[in-house]
């Protein structure tokens, strides 16, 4: 970016690249927050990536001018801009879930919540710039849009006609179009690669229980995890260096003690990090869902380019596993199990809000939403009656229930891909994260992913990193995949086909 204002192509504008400038006076931290506030001024009112601005982002920004000029330290996201889902509470700001009956500007309730969620906490402490909170839809019920939030449908900035993937539709929308760096996003079923892979970013789905989901809306606190959306692989994992970690409020972060690297998950990555590795490739040992014509051409160049970066390919290692025979769809392609316990786990997020919350119980919610009741018959989680534990853990929404059959399929899927990593000596997997390409924006198509479930249930890492493009211009990615806590080594994978291919183009 020498000799050009760097504010001029906010594309190219990384977090290195900020803490360089702020370093050098080549912008200022209220100068870079202005470009973005006019990027959103600019493009917001046609993608509706963002529902709520912050007013008090550039006072925010001011504040790490005159720390920096006063020789003062700053934390290592300092001026970055960056977004927020809607569902991740932060204070002053209601928190809607995308729902009417959640707003009181619909004609709703407004859940204020009186601290932030441990992961907003996590980047106002690094100094990050937060700009405002994204969209999504009711209750984050799907994948593939936000087409029945209250505020709208978010438009997918890269190919407007096709779904934006969901249900962090409005962070992975903010960060395409440019309107911010990197964004924070969630998933229970999908909602941090969908959209991740729909627009042709990086996002990294983590461990369950890296990240703290404390002060999140719930589907399900047992399969439930934050993480980011970025442009580059580097910017992701500077971003996950923030959020991840204990945390008080969250006690299954526990488990990720040990487990981060010391040095962060930015410091290893490495343009070498596919040489000698070992990497397994989609088939229908791992999902009997056969490939579109054109994602197995592309998928075909893909692995070629593996080999190229130094990485030695295994054919369908889950073959004669039994493991494609676990999954057993709820509702369209959706595996939903694990989810029965979301009234226990809806009722834990709305005691977190405090005393003097709208709602602050199960019970306060169901009579708050009866007009739209979520469970019932066209309900946005109508399908959840159909899971073996939801009536068990219905009895008494206030009991943690004990979902004996989810938690038996967890285990049968981490035996097998722990005996199958091991048998084939394997680093990673790399599959296309769709099976085909996008469907129109409009319609009762959904995303046809090839990972959602799995992951979810298992609780296994993956980053998604673009790999080319369909003849439509709908992205195509590859999503890495590994064992739990193999969050660096993915990382590290993922860079080095990134630095290999370049596949990513600017989507505004």
């Amino acid at each position: 970016m020498s000799g050009t204002d760097p504010l001029q192509d906010l594309d190219r504008l990384s977090i290195a690249a900020i803490r360089d400038g702020l370093r050098d006076g080549t912008f200022t931290a209220e100068a870079l927050t202005q470009a973005h506030l006019a990027q959103i001024r600019r493009l917001n009112g046609t993608l509706n990536a963002i529902i709520f601005e912050n007013p008090e982002a550039l006072e925010t920004a001011r504040d790490i001018d005159r720390r920096l000029a006063a020789g003062q330290p700053v934390g290592p996201l300092a001026g970055v801009p960056v977004v927020v889902k809607d569902p991740m509470d932060m204070v002053g700001f209601p928190t809607t879930a995308g729902w009417r009956l959640l707003y009181s500007g619909t004609g709703g309730v407004d859940l204020m919540p009186a601290t932030d969620s441990p992961v907003v906490a996590r980047m106002r402490a690094a100094d990050a710039v937060i700009l405002g909170k994204t969209n999504v839809p009711v209750l984050s019920h799907t994948g593939s849009h936000a087409n029945d939030s209250w505020a709208g449908p978010t438009i997918n900035p890269v190919i407007p006609d096709r779904v934006p993937g969901g249900s962090s539709a409005g962070t992975a929308a903010a960060v395409a179009a440019c309107m911010c760096v990197v964004g924070l996003a969630e998933e229970t079923g999908g909602s941090i690669q969908n959209p991740a892979s729909a627009q042709g970013l990086v996002g990294i789905k983590p461990t369950i229980g890296l990240v703290p989901n404390a002060g999140v809306v719930p589907l399900a606190a047992n399969r439930d995890v934050v993480g980011p959306i970025a442009r580059t692989v580097t910017d992701a994992a500077l971003c996950l260096d923030v959020l991840a970690g204990y945390s008080a409020e969250d006690p299954k972060t526990l488990a990720s003690t040990g487990k981060i690297p010391d040095s962060g998950y930015a410091a290893g990555l490495s343009a070498e990090g596919l040489q000698g590795k070992r990497i397994g490739l989609y088939g229908p040992g791992w999902r009997d869902q056969p490939l579109s014509e054109e994602t197995i051409d592309l998928y075909a160049r893909a692995r070629s380019e593996l080999e190229a970066a130094g990485a030695i390919l295994i054919d369908d290692p889950f073959a004669g596993t039994g493991f494609a025979a676990l999954r057993a769809p709820t509702v369209g392609n959706f595996d939903a199990r694990g989810m029965e316990s979301v009234a226990y786990d809806l009722g834990c997020y709305l005691r977190r809000l405090g005393p003097d919350a709208a709602l602050t119980s199960f019970a306060d919610f169901a009579a708050a939403t009866a007009a739209e009741d979520a469970f019932g018959p066209g309900g946005v989680l109508s399908f959840l009656p159909r899971l073996p534990d939801f009536r068990a853990a219905m009895q008494d929404p206030t009991r943690p229930p004990d979902l004996p059959e989810f938690i038996a399929l967890k285990a049968a899927y981490l035996r097998i891909v722990d005996a199958v990593f091991e048998d084939h000596q394997l680093d990673a997997l790399a599959f296309p994260q769709m099976r085909q390409e996008l469907p129109p924006l409009h319609g009762t198509e959904t995303i046809q992913e090839t990972t959602v479930g799995e992951l979810n249930i298992a609780g296994l890492p993956a980053v998604t990193v673009p790999a080319g493009h369909y003849a439509s211009g709908a992205p195509f990615e590859l999503i890495f995949v590994g064992p739990l806590w193999s969050e660096a080594a993915l990382l590290t994978q993922a860079y080095a086909y990134e630095t290999a291919t370049r596949h990513r183009r600017p989507a505004v």
